[in-house]
């Protein structure tokens, strides 16, 4: 009987301690998985804080490229209003020389024709005035002539060429020079020219002194007295001499004679 419970009492421990020993297994088993859940838990928490971190990211880089689209923006719309007052202003250029060459074409006509007569004119003048200078005046008007014809001189070109030739024609009537030549005789000569008032010669020998007599259309021999005073107005002329009063003849007065 004794045995009997000393038995029951050995069992008894045995269950107790089985128990408590399943228990330590299951608690212990229980903690385990505790831990692989929180584990698991906080690996899940990492990623997902990893990826909010991931995002965020990308939302302030998505601000900056939008703050830098709207900043090109703005840059691009001030572009084209300046690019746009630059092509409206072009357009009004275009505009204005298009009406400045349809201005031109027409004073073109009108001008055309007023050139042309005032070479005309110019030759017809030198061929009416004393002949001097004769060759480089008639060279000048051939010239002009010839660029009336020519497509590649602007009409303002070859008006400014005439008026320089009328210049130059003018300030002959103003002027006192010399210059060598021959006679139709082809007797070597300098020539004395004053103005338009008179137009001398002397030989280069000093020997013999004539004027142009515009009423005979010809050269006239003068008085030997007149060889000095012709040949004083030559050295004046060509400024080997100070300008002084030289007793040159009269030439109406010579005409009657």
């Amino acid at each position: 009987m004794l045995i009997s419970q000393i038995s029951k009492v050995g069992l008894t421990k045995s269950v107790v301690m089985l128990a408590l020993l399943l228990t330590s297994v299951v608690g212990a088993a229980q903690l385990q998985t505790a831990v692989q859940v929180v584990n698991e838990t906080n690996a899940q928490a990492q990623q997902a804080q990893d990826q909010v971190n991931r995002l965020n990211d990308q939302t302030e880089e998505l601000v900056v490229q939008y703050r830098t689209v709207l900043s090109e923006i703005e840059s691009l719309t001030v572009y084209n209003q300046q690019l746009e007052a630059v092509v409206n202003d072009q357009n009004l250029s275009i505009q204005s020389m298009n009406d400045q060459m349809a201005e031109l074409e027409s004073t073109n006509r009108a001008i055309v024709p007023l050139v042309i007569e005032m070479v005309d004119m110019l030759g017809r003048m030198i061929e009416a005035d004393i002949p001097f200078k004769i060759k480089e005046r008639t060279n000048r008007v051939v010239e002009l002539e010839n660029i009336l014809n020519d497509s590649n001189v602007t009409t303002s070109e070859k008006y400014r060429k005439i008026t320089e030739a009328y210049q130059i024609e003018l300030d002959h009537g103003r002027s006192v020079s010399t210059y060598e030549g021959e006679l139709e005789s082809g007797v070597k000569v300098s020539f004395l020219q004053i103005g338009r008032t008179a137009l001398l010669y002397q030989t280069l020998d000093e020997k013999q002194s004539g004027w142009y007599n515009p009423k005979s259309d010809n050269f006239e021999v003068l008085d030997n007295r007149f060889n000095t005073a012709i040949k004083e107005g030559i050295r004046i002329a060509a400024k080997q001499a100070a300008p002084d009063l030289v007793g040159l003849p009269i030439l109406h007065q010579v005409s009657g004679e």
